[in-house]
C-alpha cells in the first residue's frame, strides 16, 4: 500500500466528516446557539471559569486529550496489521470518538460546566452518579501516576528533550502575561514564543540533561517526584497563567510536528524510500491477544477515549465562550487527533522501514526493520518500545526534508514528552474537580479547597507510583487495566449523552446509542478475558480491581437501560 495514498484518502475523509457530519451534529442534533450563555461567561471567576478565544481553547483541549494516547495506542495496535488500525481510527473517530467528545462538551456547557459523572445523576439516578465517580477516580489516579512515569521514561531515553520541555514553562507564562495582562498581539506573541521554543529544541541537542541516582531512587523515580510536584503547582494556578498558554503553544508545536510528518511522507515517497512494510492484516501475532475485542481497547485515543469526556466536561466546558465554538473544540479536536493517529500509523509501519538501528549497531530497512521491532507482542508492548517506534519512524521521514536526524529525534522526543505533560497537569486538575465535587456532596469540608483536593490527588498518585519500590514504576502494575477502564468510561459517557438526547425528543439519540452499545460490548468482553487471565496468573490486586470495574460497567449499563425506558423529566 502506498503511504501517500493512504494519508490523502484518510485526510479527505476527516475533512468531509467535519464539514458534513460535524455541522449536522452542531445545527440539527445539539442545536448550538450563540445566544445561550456558557458557564465560562455566566460563572466567570478568573481561575477555572474563563471565557476564552476559540483558537486558544482548541489548543488547550486538543493537547490535553492527545497526550501520548494517539501515539502509543496505534504504535502497538498495528501489530494486528495496518489495515484494521486505519479502519478503526478513521471510523471510530468520525462516528464515535468525535461524537462522544462533542456530546460530553455540549451537555456540560448546558449543566453549569459540571463533570460527566455529576451529570449522570440528572439522567440516571444519584446512586449511579456515585458509582460513576468511582471509575472516574480510578481512571484519573492511573493517568496521573502513569503519565508522570511516561515523561520520566522519555527523559531517560532522550535526555536532549529535558531542557526544551522545561523551558516551555517560562515561555508559556511570559506568553500568557503579555497576551492577558498587556494586551499584546496574539499572532506576534505566538510567533515569538514558538520560535523561542524551537531554539530551545536545537539547544537541547547539545546540552542533554540526566539526573543521577539519589540513594535507592533512580532517575526515573526522581523525575516522577519532580513531575508530580509540578502537576500540583500547575493545576492550582489560574488557567490563564500556565495551562492555557502552555497548551496553546503545544498545539502549535503539534501542528509543526504534524506538518513535518506530512511533508516528510511526500518527500520520502518522492525519493522512493517510503512504503508500508507492515502486513495489512496479521490475525495471530506471537503472544498477542485476539484482535477482537482488544484492537478497540488498545487503540483508544485516536479513535475514542473516555478520558476525553473528562477533559470536555472538566476544564474545556469552563472556558468555551460561545456555544458554536464547541464544534471546533469538541468534534474538531478529535478529528485532529485521528489525523495524528493516522500519521503515527504511517510512521511505525512505513517510516520505521527507512532505517532501524539494532542493538548490535546494525541497520535494517524494509520489512526486516518492522519485523525486528514487532517480532512479538512482548517485544512491541513495552512503553519505551511504543515511543521509540514512533520517534524512529517520524525522525526518518523528517530527515527526508533535510532536518538533521539528531534534531529530528529531539523534536519528536519533546513532542511526546510535552503532550504527556499537558495530560498530566490537566488530569491532576480534573481529579481536583472530582474530589471537590465529592467533598461537597459528602460534606467533607477540608477537601473542598483546591489545595487540599489537589494535594490528595498528587499524594495518592505518588503512593501508586512508589508502592512497589523507589523506581516510580508502581503504576505499571495497574497499566493492564487502563485500556479497558478508559473504554468502559467512553461507553458509559455515551450512555449519559444518549439519555440527554432522548430527553429532547425524536430519534437523534441513535447517533450515540449505537456507539454506546458497541463500546460497552467490546469493553466488557475485554474485561472478562482480562479477569480470566488475571485469575490464571494469581494477581490478586488486578483480579479485585478488574472485577470491580466489571461490576461498575454492568451496573451503569443496566441503570442506563432502565432510565432509557422511563419517561425523563430533567
Amino acid at each position: 500500500m502506498d503511504a501517500v495514498l493512504l494519508m490523502v484518502v484518510v485526510f479527505v475523509g476527516y475533512i468531509l466528516a467535519y464539514k458534513v457530519y460535524g455541522k449536522f451534529l452542531s445545527q440539527k442534533v445539539f442545536n448550538l446557539s450563540d445566544k445561550v450563555k456558557t458557564p465560562a461567561v455566566e460563572m466567570e471567576d478568573g481561575t477555572d471559569y474563563v471565557p476564552t478565544k476559540k483558537g486558544i481553547i482548541f489548543g488547550h483541549h486538543f493537547t490535553s486529550i492527545a497526550g501520548t494516547g494517539p501515539i502509543v495506542g496505534p504504535a502497538i495496535g498495528v501489530i494486528w496489521g495496518w489495515l484494521p488500525a486505519v479502519i478503526w481510527v478513521l471510523v471510530g473517530t468520525v462516528v464515535m470518538g468525535a461524537v462522544h467528545d462533542f456530546g460530553a462538551l455540549v451537555i456540560s456547557l448546558r449543566h453549569q460546566g459540571k463533570s460527566i459523572s455529576d451529570i449522570t445523576g440528572s439522567y440516571i439516578n444519584k446512586r449511579t452518579r456515585s458509582i460513576f465517580f468511582v471509575i472516574v477516580l480510578l481512571e484519573l489516579w492511573i493517568v496521573i501516576a502513569i503519565f508522570g512515569l511516561v515523561i520520566a521514561v522519555i527523559f531517560s531515553m532522550y535526555p536532549q528533550s529535558v531542557f526544551p520541555v522545561w523551558m516551555q514553562l517560562p515561555i508559556a507564562i511570559i506568553l500568557g502575561y503579555f497576551i492577558y495582562k498587556k494586551g499584546a498581539s496574539v499572532n506576534l506573541a505566538t510567533a515569538i514564543a514558538v520560535i523561542t521554543m524551537y531554539v530551545t529544541v536545537v539547544l537541547g541537542t547539545v546540552i542533554p540533561i540526566s539526573l543521577p541516582s539519589i540513594g535507592s531512587m533512580g532517575p526515573t523515580g526522581s523525575w516522577t517526584v519532580i513531575l508530580l510536584i509540578y502537576a500540583f503547582i500547575a493545576s492550582t494556578l489560574p488557567v490563564t497563567t500556565l495551562l492555557q498558554p502552555r497548551d496553546y503553544i503545544n498545539a502549535w508545536q503539534l501542528m509543526i510536528a504534524m506538518a513535518l510528518l506530512v511533508f516528510g511522507v511526500f518527500a520520502s515517497a518522492f525519493t522512493g524510500n517510503l512504503q508500508i512494510v507492515a502486513p495489512a492484516v496479521q490475525l495471530h501475532p506471537e503472544g498477542a491477544p485476539s484482535m477482537w475485542p482488544f484492537l478497540f481497547i488498545t487503540i483508544a485515543c485516536g479513535a475514542i477515549s473516555g478520558f476525553h469526556a473528562l477533559v470536555a466536561s472538566g476544564t474545556s466546558s469552563k472556558q468555551v465562550a460561545k456555544e458554536p465554538d464547541a464544534l471546533a473544540v469538541g468534534y474538531g479536536s478529535m478529528i485532529m487527533e485521528g489525523t495524528l493517529a493516522t500519521l503515527v500509523i504511517i510512521a511505525v509501519t512505513a517510516g520505521i522501514g527507512m532505517a532501524y538501528q539494532t542493538s548490535d549497531a546494525g541497520v535494517l530497512t524494509g520489512a526486516a526493520a518492522w519485523t525486528q521491532h514487532y517480532s512479538s507482542w512482548a517485544a512491541s508492548a513495552g512503553l519505551g518500545s511504543k515511543i521509540s517506534a514512533f520517534v524512529i519512524g517520524a525522525a526518518n521521514m523528517a530527515a527526508s526534508l533535510g532536518v538533521p536526524k539528531a534534531v529530528a529525534v529531539v523534536i519528536f522526543g519533546v513532542f511526546v514528552a510535552s503532550f504527556a505533560g499537558t495530560t498530566l497537569d490537566t488530569a491532576t486538575r480534573l481529579q481536583r474537580y472530582v474530589i471537590q465535587e465529592l467533598a461537597d456532596n459528602f460534606k467533607i469540608g477540608f477537601l473542598k479547597g483546591k489545595y487540599a483536593a489537589t494535594a490528595f490527588a498528587v499524594i495518592t498518585a505518588l503512593i501508586l507510583a512508589f508502592y512497589n519500590g523507589a523506581n516510580g514504576k508502581g503504576a505499571l502494575t495497574l497499566w493492564p487495566l487502563f485500556g479497558a477502564v478508559n473504554q468502559t468510561l467512553a461507553g458509559l459517557s455515551l450512555i449519559v449523552i444518549t439519555l440527554y438526547l432522548k430527553s429532547k425528543g425524536g430519534i437523534k439519540y441513535l447517533l450515540t446509542a449505537i456507539p454506546a452499545v458497541f463500546m460497552i460490548i467490546m469493553t466488557i468482553w475485554a474485561l472478562f478475558i482480562n479477569e480470566s487471565n488475571f485469575i490464571a496468573s494469581g494477581n490478586i490486586l488486578l483480579i479485585v480491581i478488574n472485577a470491580l470495574i466489571i461490576i461498575i460497567a454492568l451496573w451503569v449499563a443496566f441503570e442506563g437501560v432502565v432510565a432509557f425506558n422511563k419517561k425523563q423529566e430533567v
